[in-house]
């Protein structure tokens, strides 16, 4: 990023930043950059003032504008906000972290893009809320645009680390897609096959267990088939384990029972009367009994 160049943060608290400075804007201004720019194409000066004080009559309403589009041009020396006749439009000279990340989440679901080396930072990035705290009614709707998208880029990622092997990062993925909607069925679908092709069978039983407890708690309903389905395989194939593991072990016992009897080089006669004798402690017990009949 260019040393004077405008930076918009909308992602977690709001920050504007010019030539690495950060600004102190008033509120209504804040919330006019923040309206444009989640309304690249421009915005009406009307319906900018009735989304922005709708409780304020229409020339009150438009008297606020006026103030906080003259608050916004007067922040840095760069024109942040670019006015077209009767609209209002965030100059292209200021870049928005929204928009970066909608990018390249977009990117990621349609499988645009290796997973980056660093996931972490972009795990942190989608896990964002967008301008948490804030009341305004025009915000739910992109709220829901964004939790929707960054729910689908975070499970696409998690995927794509659980082919290239990056299990870490894909169960840090999955994780924090559970967390944007604890509801929603495939992110933990996800960490549970995660977790069974680490060989953590346990683990992935006890997502499921988790899952179905949430789901009856909140919904009283049970999670799918599809989901019942990949618990019972992962059932069975923890069963199988322990019956290959027994079948491993009694192999190996009886191998080395034979290795054993062949290096015994003794006559058959000498191997059993071994056998035939009592141990020391079978003797002290016959010893004890003697005496006690005598």
């Amino acid at each position: 990023m260019s040393p004077n160049a405008a930076f918009l943060e909308l992602l977690g608290v709001f920050e504007f930043t010019y030539a690495e400075n950060r600004l102190t804007l008033p509120s209504g201004a804040q919330r006019l950059l923040a309206l444009l720019a989640l309304n690249p194409d421009g915005i009406y000066r009307g319906a900018a003032a009735e989304a922005l004080w709708p409780d304020c009559p229409p020339a009150r309403a438009a008297a606020n504008l006026r103030t906080a589009l003259c608050q916004g041009r007067r922040a840095c020396a760069l024109t942040a906000i670019d006015s077209i006749g009767h609209r209002l439009r965030l100059a292209a000279s200021v870049t928005v972290d929204l928009q970066c990340a909608w990018a390249k989440a977009k990117e990621t679901i349609a499988g645009l893009s290796q997973p980056p080396l660093d996931c972490e930072a972009y795990i942190g990035d989608l896990t964002r809320q967008l301008l948490p705290g804030w009341p305004d009614e025009w915000l739910i709707p992109e709220r829901e645009r964004w939790g929707q998208l960054r729910q689908h880029a975070l499970e696409s990622l998690a995927l794509q680390c659980r082919a290239a092997g990056q299990y870490l990062a894909a169960i840090q993925s999955a994780t924090a897609a559970i967390a944007v909607d604890p509801i929603r069925e495939n992110a933990h679908r996800i960490l549970i096959e995660i977790h069974a092709d680490e060989g953590n069978i346990a683990c992935a039983l006890m997502r499921y267990r988790h899952y179905e407890t949430l789901l009856q708690q909140e919904l009283g309903v049970a999670p799918s088939g599809q989901m019942a389905r990949l618990t019972e395989d992962l059932i069975s194939q923890s069963a199988g384990q322990r019956r290959t593991a027994f079948n491993d072990t009694a192999t190996f016992d009886a191998a080395a029972h034979t290795r054993a009897l062949k290096h015994d080089v003794r006559p058959a006669g000498a191997r059993a009367s071994q056998r035939a004798q009592p141990t020391r402690g079978q003797r002290d017990i016959d010893r004890q009994q003697s005496r006690r009949g005598s």
